[in-house]
Formats: structure tokens, C-alpha cells, sequence
């Protein structure tokens, strides 16, 4: 490795520090084909986004938080997207390399805080992808169904679940695989593996047949709509979190979760024709179109079925069960089904390509970041991480873990933001061909830019009510998702100090004889 791609020999791990020199060195030798235009990044944006938010989560925060005042939580949630988006659109244009969040934490945090987001984004990207699973496999049965076709509950339910009226502090375990989610998702892997380009061509084929059915389903929605639904507009608080104002900003993290796939475009900065263009064009602009896609597909179901009757995994089948038409139930459970896969393959290609720039870093075995020599893609790794995420699908209970996804999201965004700030204070010359808007304000000389700021202070916004329910959780006798959480992020410090530390790229090298 050349010398000008290593840290300075006196600083230790935590504070080892990549140069924007070094990972435009890396990016310019990294082996993998250039193929994705502006479009392309664009409709992986959208098909990484459009998917379990609408096709389930619309249903949930409606029911149990926000009733139609979602579509304030809509607006929430974008806003803390958005300036987000900003941001990433500034770094992806000056720093157009694979990693996301991760790689920008390695320049402005250093190496130790690097590792911490590269882990959390891996399991926001892991348990994202197995919930979508879980979603696929759902509308997947119910349109099998709608076939005359009724699979096995064995066959259709993961190993374990919670217990009703538990909420998911006691488990239950039983001779039963989700093979429907476990099926799709080695599917998706397989696709990963033979190329992104080819993935991209499906992606579009797919992203054109959800949104088709979105819009079919707008289209003849709208003369079912009965306004009465919509009011209360924002009904009477319940206690906790349940309506009122504070409902409001609950489902609004419930449905951050849902806008995580437009970041899904910052990782394929390497595999861009022309990553300082048209990688912000693919952020914010998948950003934007799956905000309004969004917002007139939950006013016209929210129009359609009363809020409280929307707990339920498939909440547009429910409103189209109400419009009495049967061909539309079957067209909708298509759109869903496969639009899932679309959302499944932007997620499992943003993780392996986080944990391929964390395997070139030396931070995890270098088996990771094998490129496969036909298809120039990270085999070995797109294949553990889909058994993984085929494990996880088929066994494990995702519901009682999905809040950590939207922390762990948060977290990364929230980096993503400082580095700007970082990036502008520390390398004031470099040419940034994006830059966020609003401007900023200097405080005794330190730029803090406005739009990075209230990303920050948006994703504070997100987390203080699912760290409030988790906290509650605990109190209520359910410690599950903080075990888990503190589990895993105990994983993640062991495997850097026994392993990461010592084999890192950014190791100094030893004196010679």
C-alpha cells in the first residue's frame, strides 16, 4: 500500500484520521465498474425507499399514534430527511467514494467513531432488509391467497414470535420457517452477485410496476375517499404516545424508518459514472419524488378506511377490500409483492458495499472485499450477508427490534451532518461542486452551516421518543430491544479492539531493521 494512503505514525487508533487525498486515492483504484447514471441512482433511490413505508408502516403510525395527522409526520420525517439529503449531496459530490456515513465519519471523527457508524449501519441495513423480508413474505401469502393457493403457517411465520399481549418481552418458539422471505432474499442475493448493472436494469422494470400500481390505486381511490375519515384531523391524546401532538412526533420516527433507502444512493458513489453530479441528483431527487408519492397515497387510504382500522400488515389491500374491487386486490398484492423485492435489493447492495469499504479498511477480514472477476462485485460478501439476512428473516421476530433501525439511521444521519460542518471548517479550499443551502453562521470562527445544523437537530427529533419508549419497555418488564442493542454494539467494540485495531489500513507501519 503506498505510503500516502497511511495515517501519520503518531496517532493512535481512535484518532487515526483519513485525508480527502486518501479516499479519492482508494476510490480511483477500488476495481469496480462505473456503469450507474444519474436516472439509474435515481430509481435505486426510489426503489430502495417506496416499499414497507407505504405498504405497511402508513397503516401502523396511523393507527396507533398519529390517526391522519401521519401526513404531518410525513412532512417531519422529510424535513429531517431532507436536510439530511443536503448533506449528503455536498459530501457525495467532494467525497465520491463507497461506505456512506461510514467513510464520511472516517474522515471527520477518525477511525474509532468510523467503526461504531459502519457497524450501526450495518444493522440498520440488516434488520431493514429482513423486516421487508417479513413484509415481502406477507403480501406474497395474501396474494397466493387471492390465487386460491394457502400455504402451511409453518411455512409462512418465523421460529420465534411474541407472545400476544406481551409486547414482545415473551417469546414463542415453534417447528415454523418463513420460507417465502427466505426464498426472496437468497433470489436478491444471487441478483447482487451477477452485477449491479444487471440488478439496475430489474430495479427500473420493478420501480416502474410499483409506482404504476400506486398510481392505479390513487386514481380510483380518490372517488371512494369519504372525508369523514380525515376528521378528527389530530385526535384527542390517549396518554404516552398514543394521538395528540406527541403522537404526531412518534409515528413520524415510525416512518423515518421508512424513508431509509435514499441513502442507499451514497453507497453506490463508486459505481457512478459521474459521482460528483449525479450522485446529489440521486439523493435528493428520489428523496423528493418518494415524499410526494408518499403523502397522496396516505391521504386518499386514510380517506378510505378509518384510521383505527389500519393495524394491520396490508392496510392497501384493507382499503381495497372496502372499494369492492377484486381484480385491484389482486394487482395491489402484485405491485406489493414485488416492489418489496425492489426495496430488498437496494438495501442488501447499500450493506455490502458498507461492509466491502470496511473490509478494505482492514477493520474486518479482507475476505469481504473479493471482487469477483466477471461480474466486478463483492461476491463473498453479498452472499454471507444474504444468508445472514435469510437467517433472520426465517427465525427471528423483527417487530420487537425494528425501532433500533430508526436509532441506528438517526445516528448515521446525524454524522453525516457534522461532517459537513467538519469538512467546511477543516478543508475550507476544497471545490465543492454541490453545496447545502441556507447558508450558516460563524461562531468565534467556527462555520456552523444551517441546513447541516437542523439535520442534526431533526434527528434528535426522531430518537427522543423511540429511546422514550424504549426506556418505557424496560421499566414494563420488557428488556429485549435494549439487550439486543447493547449486545450488539458490544459485538462491534470487541471486534475493533481484538481484531479492526490491529489489522487496519491505517495501522502505522512498523519501523524497519
Amino acid at each position: 500500500m503506498p505510503a500516502s494512503i497511511q495515517s501519520p505514525p503518531d496517532l493512535p487508533g481512535p484518532d487515526r484520521r483519513k485525508t480527502l487525498e486518501q479516499v479519492l486515492f482508494e476510490n480511483d483504484t477500488n476495481g469496480l465498474k462505473r456503469s450507474l447514471t444519474a436516472t439509474q441512482l435515481i430509481i435505486l433511490g426510489v426503489g430502495s425507499t417506496i416499499g414497507a413505508g407505504i405498504y405497511v408502516m402508513t397503516g401502523t403510525a396511523a393507527a396507533e399514534y398519529a390517526g391522519p395527522s401521519v401526513l404531518i409526520s410525513f412532512v417531519i420525517a422529510a424535513l429531517a430527511c431532507l436536510f439530511t439529503a443536503f448533506s449528503y449531496g455536498e459530501l457525495s459530490s467532494t467525497l465520491p467514494v463507497s461506505g456512506s456515513a461510514y467513510s464520511y465519519a472516517y474522515i471527520s471523527m477518525g477511525e474509532k467513531v468510523a467503526w461504531m457508524v459502519g457497524w450501526l449501519l450495518l444493522l440498520e441495513y440488516g434488520i431493514s432488509c429482513s423486516a421487508v423480508a417479513a413484509g415481502l413474505s406477507g403480501y406474497a401469502s395474501s396474494l397466493l391467497g387471492v390465487t386460491g393457493f394457502h400455504m402451511p403457517s409453518a411455512l409462512t411465520h418465523a421460529t420465534l414470535q411474541p407472545m400476544p399481549g406481551t409486547a414482545g418481552a415473551q417469546i414463542s418458539a415453534d417447528w415454523r420457517i418463513d420460507l417465502i422471505g427466505f426464498t426472496a432474499t437468497l433470489l436478491v442475493t444471487v441478483l447482487l452477485v451477477r452485477g449491479v448493472e444487471e440488478s439496475a436494469r430489474i430495479n427500473t422494470m420493478i420501480v416502474a410496476l410499483k409506482v404504476g400500481v400506486l398510481f392505479v390505486f390513487v386514481a380510483l381511490g380518490i372517488g371512494a375517499v369519504n372525508p369523514a375519515n380525515w376528521h378528527p384531523f389530530i385526535p384527542a391524546s390517549e396518554g404516552g404516545f398514543h394521538y395528540g401532538v406527541r403522537g404526531i412526533f412518534r409515528a413520524a420516527s415510525v416512518i423515518f424508518f421508512a424513508y431509509v433507502g435514499f441513502e442507499a444512493v451514497s453507497t453506490a458513489s463508486a459505481e457512478a459514472r459521474n459521482p460528483t453530479r449525479d450522485v446529489p441528483i440521486g439523493i435528493i431527487g428520489s428523496l423528493l419524488i418518494c415524499t410526494i408519492v408518499y403523502m397522496i397515497v396516505a391521504t386518499v387510504l386514510l380517506g378510505i378506511v378509518p384510521y383505527r382500522e389500519l393495524d394491520v400488515p396490508d392496510p392497501l389491500a384493507i382499503a381495497v377490500k372496502i372499494m369492492h374491487t377484486p381484480w385491484l386486490s389482486l394487482l395491489v398484492n402484485i405491485g406489493a409483492t414485488i416492489g418489496l423485492c425492489s426495496v430488498l435489493m437496494g438495501l442488501m447492495y447499500a450493506q455490502s458495499r458498507v461492509l466491502l469499504t470496511i473490509s478494505r479498511d482492514g477493520l474486518i477480514p479482507q475476505i469481504f472485499s473479493v471482487i469477483h472477476p466477471k461480474f466486478r462485485t463483492p461476491w463473498i460478501g453479498t452472499i454471507v450477508l444474504g444468508l445472514v439476512v435469510a437467517l433472520i428473516t426465517a427465525t427471528l421476530p423483527i417487530d420487537i427490534i425494528s425501532d433500533l433501525v430508526s436509532i441506528g439511521t438517526a445516528a448515521a444521519f446525524g454524522i453525516v451532518c457534522f461532517t459537513v460542518i467538519w469538512q467546511r471548517n477543516t478543508r475550507p479550499d476544497i471545490v465543492r461542486p454541490f453545496s447545502v443551502p441556507l447558508g450558516g453562521i460563524r461562531i468565534r470562527g467556527i462555520w456552523i452551516g444551517t441546513t447541516p445544523a437542523l439535520g442534526i437537530l431533526f434527528c434528535l427529533v426522531m430518537t427522543i421518543p423511540l429511546v422514550s419508549d424504549m426506556v418505557h419497555a424496560v421499566t414494563s418488564g420488557n428488556p429485549v430491544p435494549l439487550i439486543l442493542l447493547v449486545t450488539y454494539l458490544a459485538l462491534g467494540i470487541a471486534t475493533y479492539a481484538f481484531y479492526g485495531q490491529r489489522h487496519s489500513k491505517m495501522r502505522p507501519a512498523p519501523p524497519s531493521a
